[in-house]
């Protein structure tokens, strides 16, 4: 087990170290200056270049890549993400007062995503008639390939401008939090269920389900006894994927809800080319995607303890 949980942590480590360094060769290949946007310069328009050179200067940017990657690297691993160049605030503030909304979304839309796709791959797997079976293995698929955003503009059309029973945009507290999370958890949600009917219905056909059968034992003690707990480690790694993609999705999402968070950090750092704010928000995702995946890694053996026998034997 020791074993299993330092090669765990040594990935998460070079998963962290992989997209800081992608994201900062790919920004500084882009083309345009942030720092001629971040002073105004237009077309057309003249700009003095004592001013750019200034802010070159104050930003590192006049030094060769190498040495403001290394600077970079050395203040990322402790904690300092750089500096705006928009506003010149501090990255790390930028993302702190950005992170709680985003959070609380990600938060409702992954319970909403467990709850209800667990729920229907449940009750498909576990029902004997076959056409209720048919009918509930074919809404994740219709899930998945919805688009998010036509997702959103129909909760937005149907539950705000018609039955106003949610606020339309801007909204705050959990009313303001519902439609968003339930447009980011229909697709993960469909993932989820998907994957886990399809394990579900692999561990039914076991020998030991007959036995457990033989044994005088109902349908539905046997699946949630002893079906569902070998069944549920794809499910989880599954989703442990879909967070990175729940932060991702809150781009679109809280740009079609106009809500403040690191979705709208994000496409306003974008727009301005604002560098510092778009790597501090890819390490910050990245770093939520290698927490999240390295907690599912050390859960996964209380669930089936053949993880960890098979990494042994793959170690030998």
């Amino acid at each position: 087990m020791t074993r299993y949980v330092t090669l765990r942590l040594l990935q998460a480590v070079a998963v962290l170290w992989a997209a800081f360094t992608a994201s900062f060769a790919v920004l500084y290949l882009l083309p345009g200056d942030p720092v001629e946007l971040a002073a105004g310069a237009t077309p057309g328009t003249p700009v003095d270049p004592a001013a750019i050179a200034e802010m070159r200067a104050r930003y590192g940017l006049d030094r060769p890549v190498w040495q403001q990657y290394w600077t970079a690297l050395e203040h990322a691993v402790r904690g300092d993400l750089g500096r705006s160049i928009g506003t010149g605030q501090s990255v790390t503030d930028a993302l702190g007062e950005a992170l709680p909304s985003t959070l609380a979304l990600a938060t409702v839309t992954l319970t909403l995503a467990v709850v209800f796709g667990t729920a229907l791959a449940l009750s498909a797997a576990y029902t004997e008639k076959r056409w209720l079976r048919g009918f509930l293995t074919s809404l994740p698929p219709v899930g998945a390939a919805a688009p998010t955003f036509w997702v959103g503009l129909l909760l937005l059309q149907l539950f705000s401008f018609r039955l106003r029973l949610f606020p339309a945009f801007g909204g705050t507290g959990f009313k303001g939090v519902v439609l968003p999370a339930i447009t980011l958890a229909v697709p993960i949600g469909a993932v989820i269920a998907q994957v886990l009917y399809s394990s579900l219905s692999q561990t039914w056909r076991q020998p030991f389900v007959e036995v457990a059968f033989a044994k005088g034992a109902s349908r539905r003690w046997v699946q949630l006894r002893h079906v569902l707990r070998p069944a549920l480690a794809p499910a989880l790694t599954v989703a442990g994927v879909w967070v990175g993609t729940v932060l991702a999705g809150s781009v679109v999402v809280e740009t079609v809800f106009s809500r403040a968070g690191i979705g709208r950090l994000t496409q306003t750092a974008v727009l301005n080319q604002d560098i510092p704010v778009v790597q501090g928000v890819i390490v910050l995702t990245a770093l939520a995607f290698v927490l999240v995946n390295l907690a599912v890694d050390l859960v996964l053996p209380l669930f089936d303890p053949r993880v960890v026998r098979g990494n042994r034997i793959g170690g030998a």
